[in-house]
């Protein structure tokens, strides 16, 4: 087995690679916090000073961190991977960056002999903990087989895209998706609640039906009990979909869709509610206001 580092260790990295310690693999690990490497070192990882350490020990390295800068700055910057990475080593990053970053990061890789797959996931915390993700891949298909066995230790629906970036734009459209779901599903109950109809009896008709998704099962629970603490940040929606739509614009695309959706927790983030569920997108829409009615 390749030995592997592990690089972020907060609350999807911790459980991702505990799972990669429980199976019996040799981790070395960084986190900017002592407290989590601590915690896994207590299991057998190897606490590292480091990304410049956990790259030295390593032959597989997974990052996951928040952003695009913080990946930036654990490959290139002062002690990071590259200045312990070998020609013939992996990275696999696990983060939602920008899949135009990611194209120019396994760029500069490849030039120092090293392969990288970009492999962002979905299933948020629970999935993580529950090695229950699916794990979205870009990078050379010899690589991809190369990393799939420790993939299926952290998750279980797990696809190659295609090259550099299939990944991360896979995702962007996964969080195109969500958030949109999210806004659907919001208006759904708002309309419900506001014309005196019982929003928990619709949802329960809902999901006997065509309408039926994961988000209306557990957001829309969220919503009917106010409970938005977090699970997925609002600011980290705000984020993905700065990304997705940055992407299209690349693109000459327009997306009113998920531009609507970004306004909407751009809202929900100017009144204070940055680190609330990103089902509270709700709020913003109880907020704007009722249109007149119809004459």
């Amino acid at each position: 087995m390749s030995t592997l580092g592990f690089v972020g260790l907060g609350i999807m990295g911790k459980p991702m690679a505990r799972h990669l310690i429980t199976a019996g693999c040799a981790v070395a690990v960084f986190s900017r916090s002592s407290g989590p490497a601590e915690e896994l070192a207590s299991i057998g990882a190897i606490a590292c000073n480091s990304p410049r350490d956990v790259a030295a020990k390593s032959d597989i390295v997974f990052i996951m961190v928040p952003d695009t800068p913080d990946v930036e700055k654990i490959l290139f910057g002062k002690n990071g991977l590259l200045e312990g990475l070998k020609p013939g080593s992996v990275v696999v990053d696990m983060s939602t960056i920008s899949p135009l970053a990611t194209k120019d990061f396994a760029a500069r890789l490849a030039e120092k002999g090293i392969d990288m797959l970009d492999a962002p996931v979905s299933g948020g915390q629970v999935g993580a903990e529950n090695a229950a993700l699916s794990i979205m891949v870009g990078g050379k298909e010899e690589v991809f087989k190369k990393v799939k066995p420790y993939f299926e230790l952290m998750g279980k629906l797990i696809v190659r895209i295609g090259g550099n970036g299939a990944g991360q734009t896979c995702k962007a459209a996964n969080q195109i998706v969500v958030a949109g779901t999210i806004q659907a599903v919001s208006e759904a109950l708002l309309l419900a609640s506001r014309a005196g109809a019982d929003p928990a009896k619709v949802r329960e008709a809902l999901l006997g039906g065509f309408a039926q998704s994961r988000i209306l099962d557990v957001h829309g629970n969220r919503m009917i009990t106010r409970n938005f603490a977090p699970g997925f940040r609002v600011k980290l929606q705000q984020k993905d979909l700065n990304i997705a739509l940055d992407t299209a614009r690349s693109l000459g695309l327009r997306l009113p869709g998920t531009q609507s959706a970004q306004e909407l927790y751009s809202a929900v983030a100017a009144d204070g509610g940055s680190d609330l569920d990103h089902s509270a997108l709700l709020t913003a829409l109880e907020k704007l206001g009722s249109a007149p009615p119809e004459p």
